[in-house]
C-alpha cells in the first residue's frame, strides 16, 4: 500500500504486526519501569495499550473521522453537508450539539465499533447520496460530529474529549473568529502535534470573507499551526453554506477511508506519543558493575567481617600447628596449653581437618565468635556503598537512582549475618606440608639419640656404681658416644626446633595469604549477592525499559 496525503501530512502504511509489536514493547515497558515511571505517563500509556488491543481486535475496515471545533464553527453544518443531509441540529442556541451523532458509509456493519466508541446517534448514508461531491469512494468512513470542545456544559467538554481519545483521523474546524483560539491550539492541537498524519485543519464559514482575507486567514492559521508542532499543515477553506472546498475535505476523507490506514497510523502516533513522554524518564546508558573490580566495596565488607582477625589467627594457628609437628619433641606438650587462637573465634573443630565442616558450623549455631565491626568499619562500608550507588546510579534519572540508594544498602543484621556465614564456610585449612612430617621424623630419630645417649649414661653409671669391671666406651673423635648421642641430639634438635620455627613464619605469612584471598572471594560473593545483584537487576531494569521504550517509538 502507498502512503497518501491527508491534509498535513502522509499517512505511512503501518502494519497490524509492526503496530502490535510496538504496543508490546510499550506494555513491556511500563512493566519493567514499575514506580520508577513518572504515574501520570504511565497511566496514558496504559490506556493507550487498551485502546490498540481493543481497536484492532474489531474487525472491519471502517475509518473513524472527527469534527471537532469550537461553537459556532459550524461542525454541524459540515457534517450534514458531508452527510447529504440534515441529521445534526444547527441552529442559533449554543450549544446544540451534546451527543456525538455518526454518519456510516457503506454497507459493513458498523454496530461493533460505534459501540466501542459509545456513539448512539447513527445515520446510515447511502455511497451515491453523500454530499461530499465527485470524489472517491467515502465507503467505510465513520463521521462524527462531536460536541463543542469549548461548551459551557461541562459533561459536553468531557464527552468530547472522551471519543477524540478514540477517532482515528481529527478535523479541526475552526471559523474566521476563533482560528487563533488558545484553547483550540493548546489544549489540542499541541497536544496532538505528533499525529499530524492523521490531522486535517479546516477554516469553515469562509463565505463571510473576501477572497484577500480568506488568503490572509489561511496563511496565519497555517503560521498557528506550524508554532504547534505541525509545520507541515494544509488549511482547507470551506464554507457549508455555499459548498465551497466541500470537494477538497471530501477528497482529503476519500484518502483516508481508501489507505485503509488511518486508524493504525492514529494508534501508531498514540504509542510513539506515550514513549516519548516515557523516554526523559530513562537515561541512555547504563554503567556496568562487577564486585571483582569494586576494591573499596570489598575492602570495607572484609573489615566489617573481621577478615583481618581471622587471618591473623590462621598466622598464628599455623605456627602453632608447625610447632606441634616439628618443635623439640620434649616440649611439645606445651603447645597443647595454650588456646587454639581458630577454636576461640568458633571457627575450628580443634582437629587437623582440611577444612571447617557443616558439623563445625552445626556445633557452633552457625555462628562464630569474631569480635563485632568497629565504627569506623561500619562507616567504611557506608561510604563504600554510598559511592557504589553514586556510581552506579548518579547518571540515571531520580527514581532509579533512588531505587539504586535502596538496592546497595541492605539492612545491616541480614549482612552482618551474610559476610559471618561466609567467613564461616571458607575454608581456613590445607594440607599438611611434607617439610613438618620431615623435621618432625628427623626431631623423633634426635630424640631417640637423645634418649639412647642418655640410656648409655646410666647403664655406665649402673655399671660403675655395681664395679663391674669397666667397659671400655667407643669414641668419636674424642668424645665418647653416649656424649655425642646425648649432647649432640639436644643441640641439633633444638636448633632444627629454631630453623623451623623462622620457617614457620615464613609459611604462616603464606598461609595467611592464602585464606586471605579465599575470605575475599567469598566476600565478594556477599557483595554480588546482598548488593551487585540488587543494584544490577535495577540496572538491568532500566536497561530494558528504555530498550522497549526505544523499540515503541519506531512504529
Amino acid at each position: 500500500m502507498s502512503p497518501l496525503r491527508m491534509g498535513s501530512a502522509t499517512i505511512k502504511g503501518v502494519s497490524a504486526e509492526s503496530l502490535t509489536a510496538a504496543s508490546s514493547s510499550l506494555e513491556a515497558a511500563i512493566d519493567t519501569g514499575g514506580s520508577e515511571l513518572p504515574p501520570a505517563p504511565v497511566s496514558k500509556a496504559t490506556a493507550v495499550v487498551t485502546k490498540v488491543g481493543e481497536r484492532t481486535a474489531l474487525v472491519g475496515g471502517h475509518t473513524v473521522v472527527a469534527l471537532a471545533g469550537a461553537t459556532g464553527s459550524g461542525k454541524s453544518s459540515l457534517f450534514n453537508q458531508l452527510v447529504g443531509t440534515d441529521v445534526a441540529t444547527v441552529g442559533a442556541r449554543r450549544p446544540t450539539t451534546s451527543k456525538p451523532t455518526a454518519g456510516v458509509w457503506g454497507d459493513e456493519p458498523a454496530g461493533p465499533l460505534l459501540d466501542w466508541l459509545g456513539v448512539a446517534t447513527r445515520h446510515h448514508v447511502e455511497s451515491d447520496k453523500g454530499g461530499a461531491g465527485a470524489v472517491g469512494s467515502l465507503d467505510g468512513l465513520v463521521l462524527l460530529d462531536l460536541p463543542d470542545f469549548d461548551s459551557r456544559e461541562t459533561s459536553n467538554r468531557v464527552e468530547a474529549e472522551r471519543v477524540l481519545e478514540l477517532v482515528d483521523v481529527f478535523v479541526w474546524v475552526t471559523d474566521p473568529q476563533k482560528y487563533a483560539d488558545a484553547r483550540l491550539h493548546d489544549d489540542y492541537v499541541s497536544a496532538l502535534a505528533t499525529h499530524d498524519a492523521v490531522t486535517i485543519v479546516v477554516l469553515n464559514q469562509v463565505d463571510r470573507l473576501s477572497d484577500s482575507e480568506i488568503k490572509e486567514c489561511v496563511a496565519d492559521l497555517t503560521r498557528l499551526m506550524a508554532r504547534d508542532g505541525i509545520p507541515k499543515a494544509t488549511v482547507i477553506p470551506t464554507s457549508a453554506r455555499t459548498g465551497r472546498g466541500m470537494d477538497v475535505l471530501g477528497q482529503r476523507l476519500s484518502n483516508a477511508v481508501s489507505g485503509s490506514n488511518a486508524a493504525r497510523a492514529r494508534l501508531a502516533a498514540d504509542v510513539r506519543q506515550s514513549a516519548a513522554a516515557l523516554r526523559p524518564a530513562v537515561a541512555d546508558t547504563e554503567p556496568t558493575i562487577k564486585a571483582k573490580g569494586e576494591n573499596e566495596l570489598v575492602d570495607a565488607l572484609a573489615r566489617a567481617a573481621g577478615v583481618p582477625t581471622v587471618v591473623r589467627a590462621v598466622e598464628r594457628d599455623y605456627s602453632m600447628q608447625a610447632v606441634t609437628h616439628t618443635g623439640w619433641p620434649m616440649t611439645r606438650w606445651v603447645q597443647k596449653l595454650r588456646p587454639k587462637p581458630l577454636r576461640r573465634l568458633r571457627l575450628d573443630a580443634g582437629r587437623g581437618d582440611i577444612s571447617v565442616t557443616q558439623a563445625d558450623v552445626r556445633s557452633v549455631l552457625g555462628r562464630s565468635s569474631l569480635p563485632p565491626p568497629t565504627p569506623a568499619a561500619r562507616a567504611a562500608v557506608d561510604l563504600a556503598t554510598r559511592r557504589l550507588a553514586d556510581k552506579a546510579g548518579s547518571a540515571l534519572p531520580t527514581p532509579w537512582g533512588d531505587a539504586v540508594d535502596d538496592a546497595a544498602s541492605p539492612s545491616g543484621h541480614s549482612m552482618a549475618d551474610a559476610l559471618d556465614q561466609a567467613v564461616i564456610h571458607t575454608s581456613l585449612r590445607s594440607r599438611t606440608p611434607v617439610w613438618w612430617r620431615v623435621v618432625g621424623v628427623i626431631q623423633i630419630l634426635l630424640a631417640l639419640a637423645v634418649l639412647s645417649g642418655a640410656l648409655w649414661f646410666v647403664v655406665l653409671w649402673v655399671l660403675g656404681w655395681l664395679q663391674f669391671p669397666s667397659i671400655e666406651t667407643p669414641m668419636w673423635g674424642p668424645l665418647p658416644w653416649p656424649f655425642v648421642l646425648l649432647f649432640g641430639g639436644v643441640v641439633a634438635g633444638l636448633l632444627l626446633a629454631l630453623v623451623s620455627r623462622f620457617l614457620a613464619g615464613i609459611g604462616a605469612r603464606r598461609r595467611g595469604a592464602v585464606i586471605n584471598g579465599r575470605l575475599r572471594d567469598s566476600i565478594s560473593v556477599v557483595a554480588d549477592e546482598r548488593i551487585l545483584a540488587p543494584v544490577t537487576a535495577i540496572l538491568e531494569r532500566h536497561r530494558e525499559t528504555r530498550q522497549h521504550l526505544e523499540a515503541a517509538a519506531k512504529v
